[in-house]
C-alpha cells in the first residue's frame, strides 16, 4: 500500500502527467507533415503498449483515506487540461487553414492526432472532473466535453450508465459477440435520445417541465455552438470542418474504451425487471502501468464503479477471482477491437469463462446476448 507520504510527493504524481508529452508532437505533425502524423498515435497507442510490456503491472493499493489536499499534483493535470488542449486544438486549426505545406490526406492525419488528444486523453479527464462535488471541475468537463461536441456523455454516464451498466437500459454495456462498428454506430443513435430521457425524468421528479432552464441541455447547446464559433474564426468554413473532424475522431476513441470496459459483462436479471446489484466483476480490468499513468487509472474500472467519486490517484485494484482482468491495457485492446474476428478469439473465451466462473446456474445466455432481458425496474 502506498504511504500518505509517498502520495504527497510531487514525484508520485509525476507519471500521470504523460499526457503533456502530446502537446509538442501535435506542433511537429502541424509544422513538418509527412511521416511524422504518426507520432501522436504512436505515442499514446504503441510506446505506451511497449512501456506496458517493460513494466508490467501495478497491483498498488493507495491509501483510500488520503485527504484531498494530498493530492494537488494529480488535480493540477486535470485542471489545466482544457485550457492546454483548447489551445492546440485552434492554433492547430489556425495554422492549418493559414498555410499550403500540407496536403488533403496529411489534414485528415492531423486531425486524427487531434483526436488522439481530445478523446484518449481529453474526454478521460472530462470523465474524472465530471464525478467531482467541485463546480469548477465539473465545469471544465462540460467545457471538455464541448470541444469534442459530445456534451451528452455527461448525463448518459451519470445518469444511465452508472445506474444501469449490464442492463439493456445501458447503451455502452457492449454486447457478447457484437463487433465494434456495430457496437459504435448504435451508441451513436441511442444514446443522445437516451440521455434526455434521464433528464427528463430528473426533471419531472422535481415538477418542472423537461423545457426548464435547469435542463443541462441548454448548457450543453451553449458552450458546442461556442466551441463552433470559436473553429469558425480559428479558420472559417474550413476551420468549422476540421473542428467537427477532430471531434468525429475523439468520440470514436471515447466509444472504442466504452466498448472494451464492459464487452460481455452482464448483469443477472433475477425476474420481473430486477437485476443485481454492481459488483467489481462487472468491469474489466487492467493493472498495467504505463497506460494507467496515461488514462489516469481509468483502467482500476471496477473500483471506479464502486465509488464513482473516489479521486483516480486512490483508486483500488482487484484480483483476477474478483473481477475480470485484460490480457493487456486499453491502447492495446482498442487497437484489437478494431478487428472483430481478432478481438473474438481473444475475449470470446474469457467471457465464457467468466460466465461459468460467476453463473453456472444461468442455462441461457440468448437473451443476454441480445440486449433482450427486461429493461430494469424504474430506469424508464
Amino acid at each position: 500500500m502506498s504511504s500518505r507520504e509517498e502520495i504527497r510527493r510531487p514525484s508520485h504524481a509525476l507519471p500521470f502527467w504523460l499526457s503533456l508529452g502530446t502537446v509538442p508532437l501535435a506542433a511537429i505533425e502541424a509544422a513538418r507533415g509527412g511521416w511524422t502524423l504518426i507520432l501522436l498515435p504512436a505515442y499514446a497507442w504503441w510506446l505506451v503498449t511497449a512501456l506496458d510490456q517493460l513494466l508490467g503491472r501495478n497491483a498498488d493499493q493507495p491509501d483510500a483515506e488520503t485527504p484531498e489536499a494530498d493530492l494537488f499534483w494529480y488535480r493540477a493535470i486535470t485542471l489545466i487540461w482544457f485550457p492546454v488542449q483548447a489551445v492546440v486544438i485552434y492554433a492547430t486549426i489556425w495554422w492549418v487553414t493559414h498555410s499550403d505545406h500540407l496536403n488533403g490526406f496529411e489534414i485528415v492525419a492531423l486531425m486524427f492526432g487531434l483526436g488522439v488528444i481530445s478523446g484518449t486523453i481529453g474526454i478521460v479527464y472530462a470523465h474524472e472532473l465530471l464525478h467531482q462535488k467541485s463546480r469548477l471541475e465539473r465545469w471544465l468537463g462540460d467545457l471538455l466535453l464541448a470541444t469534442v461536441l459530445y456534451s451528452h456523455f455527461r448525463t448518459e454516464h451519470l445518469l444511465v450508465h452508472h445506474l444501469w451498466v449490464g442492463t439493456p437500459r445501458d447503451a455502452v454495456t457492449a454486447r457478447y459477440n457484437e463487433g465494434f462498428h456495430r457496437f459504435f454506430w448504435r451508441v451513436l443513435l441511442e444514446c443522445p435520445g437516451s440521455a434526455w430521457k434521464a433528464e427528463k425524468r430528473m426533471l419531472a421528479r422535481a415538477g418542472r417541465p423537461v423545457w426548464h432552464r435547469s435542463n443541462p441541455f441548454w448548457r450543453y447547446a451553449a458552450l458546442q455552438a461556442l466551441a463552433l464559433l470559436a473553429a469558425w474564426f480559428a479558420g472559417g468554413w474550413m476551420g468549422l470542418g476540421l473542428f467537427v473532424l477532430q471531434a468525429f475522431f475523439a468520440i470514436w476513441q471515447l466509444e472504442l474504451t466504452n466498448y472494451v470496459e464492459h464487452y460481455g459483462l452482464t448483469r443477472k436479471h433475477s425476474g420481473e425487471g430486477r437485476y443485481e446489484h454492481v459488483r467489481p466483476r462487472h468491469s474489466w480490468n487492467a493493472d498495467h502501468a504505463a497506460s494507467n499513468w496515461l488514462l489516469i487509472n481509468l483502467q482500476r474500472h471496477s473500483d471506479h464503479h464502486y465509488k464513482p467519486d473516489r479521486r483516480f490517484p486512490l483508486l483500488q485494484t482487484y484480483g483476477a477471482d474478483e473481477a475480470p482482468q485484460l490480457p493487456f491495457g486499453y491502447p492495446a485492446m482498442t487497437a484489437l477491437a478494431m478487428i472483430p474476428p481478432l478481438w473474438r478469439r481473444r475475449m470470446n473465451p474469457r467471457v465464457r469463462a467468466w460466465r461459468r466462473a460467476h453463473y453456472p446456474e444461468i442455462e441461457d445466455w440468448a437473451p443476454y446476448n441480445r440486449g433482450a432481458t427486461p429493461l430494469p425496474r424504474g430506469s424508464v
